[in-house]
């Protein structure tokens, strides 16, 4: 798969990156809809698009069953770019990149760097004030691979040039057990039936093996009842991110360190949480 720069109503692209305020840059097809509703409800709900978006792979390697089952790789990867296309009409993005690029690609670090590059750019170019990501617990390797590349890619820009907010979304891991104080509860409750028609683009995944639809909408059901045990229930739905923010502030903080000191006081909330209640 080529490049391919998709704008939804026409515009042309200069237009189409300095509309953008909120951007999601996710591996595959699906995964902004996933993970950035948030952008893409509040770009909706603008006069004008708002929400762009850049999908690093082509998904050949997806799950596929049923009348996907026999589809190859070519056939896979033509179906998701155009799910993608179909929920950027939707959604009306003011635009999304598709790089087409295998996952070895982004996954190998000699040859990520002009991946890079490009989400550099197109970050110099849109100047959004939120960007949201994959977040480096994800267990998928291709997410992390991504978030590791949207940091560096961000670290290369002048600090005027950065977002407000650098926010790691969950997808292939949740976050409901991240200490309140490291993540941000993103409220995703409006538009219901918007983020039902976007989910349902996605037909090849859905029908091919892996309801992604029904696991988003009960994740987010359940993390605004999870949320806080002791007060009513604010949001009806409710999608995590890490604040990694941190990250771009100081650039001497690796990210593996960052990961491993959320992990440590994970661990120390749970150790002081024993050490309240009498011993058994």
């Amino acid at each position: 798969m080529q490049p391919e720069f998709y704008i939804p109503d026409g515009a042309d692209p200069s237009t189409a990156k300095q509309r953008c305020t909120h951007l999601g840059i996710g591996a595959h097809p699906d995964d902004l809809e996933f993970m950035a509703y948030h952008g893409i409800s509040h770009g909706y709900e603008q006069a004008q698009p708002s929400f762009g978006g850049i999908i690093c792979t082509n998904g050949a390697g997806c799950s596929r069953a049923g009348k996907y089952s026999h589809c190859s790789d070519e056939e896979m990867i033509r179906l998701r770019a155009e799910e993608q296309r179909a929920a950027a009409r939707i959604g009306r993005y003011t635009f999304v990149q598709q790089l087409g690029l295998q996952s070895a690609t982004v996954k190998d670090r000699a040859t990520r760097d002009q991946l890079t590059d490009t989400i550099a750019d197109l970050i110099a170019h849109c100047r959004p004030e939120v960007i949201y990501t994959h977040n480096p617990l994800d267990s998928h390797s291709t997410h992390v691979a991504v978030c590791q590349t949207v940091v560096k890619a961000v670290r290369q820009l002048a600090p005027e040039m950065r977002p407000k907010q650098l926010l790691g979304c969950e997808v292939w891991r949740g976050l409901d057990w991240v200490p309140q104080a490291d993540k941000v509860a993103l409220d995703v409750s409006a538009n219901p039936e918007l983020a039902e028609r976007l989910l349902a683009c996605f037909d090849s995944q859905i029908a091919g093996g892996k309801n992604y639809g029904q696991a988003v909408v009960g994740r987010s059901l359940a993390n605004a009842t999870f949320y806080q045990a002791r007060e009513p229930d604010g949001p009806a739905r409710i999608w995590f991110a890490l604040n990694l923010s941190r990250l771009m502030k100081d650039e001497s903080l690796a990210l593996a360190s960052f990961t491993e000191s959320l992990l440590q006081r994970f661990h120390q909330s749970i150790a002081d949480n024993l050490r309240e209640l009498p011993h058994v």
